[in-house]
């Protein structure tokens, strides 16, 4: 079941006034067992875990575990899964991490189009897998308008590479956000507080830096979006 422009035009009015949770029964209601969630165990992906598992505990989790993650996102994935009680299924780029660097070197210290084809490998190929396996029609994320200039530009749902995206706390603030946590006794994130403003890949995610945007410090400063919320520009060698 999918929706054409005209009905995503409507939505996306008639969410404004709808609460994360009633965006997100919205959409279970719409799409059933089509519909996941994707996480990346950040900083604040205990919201959209909470918010969805609590709307139905059916939802599937999607993680795409690049290799490169901080050790404290994967002790985060355990204790977030141990405390809401799901698993994630995990998905990663067909080829080890040590097999890329010995085939293509070390991508993220390559520029732009290096770091490109790194995430095009690491978390495009394997998020799309994921929707083809899963026969995913809508896939929810939890970015926020507040998170960078692209995300400001974003609607509640668009149709992209003909899957439905949606934000359910698209509109939410960083305050909303940070006091959602504590407030449903769900954990922060073991590095909350060490001056991050995001979490990616441990090689390619610096601290916060006030001389600088929030988006400079993920993907060697090349921008917030990792590749899984834009669509990859053509003419580069994405093979593998």
């Amino acid at each position: 079941m999918s929706l054409n422009e005209d009905q995503i035009i409507k939505l996306n009015s008639k969410f404004a006034d709808f609460d994360a949770k009633e965006r997100i029964g919205w959409a279970w209601e719409y799409f059933g067992t089509g519909l996941i969630l994707s996480t990346s165990f950040g900083l604040q992906s205990g919201v959209m875990l909470d918010l969805a598992l609590k709307v139905n505990k059916n939802i599937p989790i999607i993680f795409v575990d690049t290799g490169y993650l901080f050790s404290e996102t994967y002790q985060y994935a355990n204790q977030l899964q141990e405390k809401l009680n799901f698993r994630a299924k995990i998905f990663s780029a067909r080829m080890s991490p040590a097999f890329q660097e010995e085939s293509f070197g070390k991508l993220w210290e390559q520029g732009q189009d290096g770091m490109k084809k790194y995430n095009f490998i690491n978390k495009k190929e394997p998020m799309e897998r994921a929707l083809k396996e899963i026969s995913a029609k809508a896939w929810m994320s939890g970015l926020r308008r507040a998170q960078s200039i692209d995300r400001g530009k974003r609607p509640f749902i668009e149709l992209q590479n003909n899957v439905v995206k949606i934000y359910p706390i698209l509109d939410w603030d960083d305050r909303k956000t940070y006091k959602y946590l504590p407030n449903n006794n769900i954990p922060y994130h073991p590095l909350e507080g060490m001056g991050y403003d995001s979490l990616g890949d441990k090689h390619s995610t610096s601290k916060y830096d006030a001389s600088k945007k929030s988006e400079d410090t993920r993907h060697g400063g090349h921008g917030r979006e990792c590749g899984l919320h834009l669509d990859l520009p053509e003419g580069l060698d994405f093979t593998v």
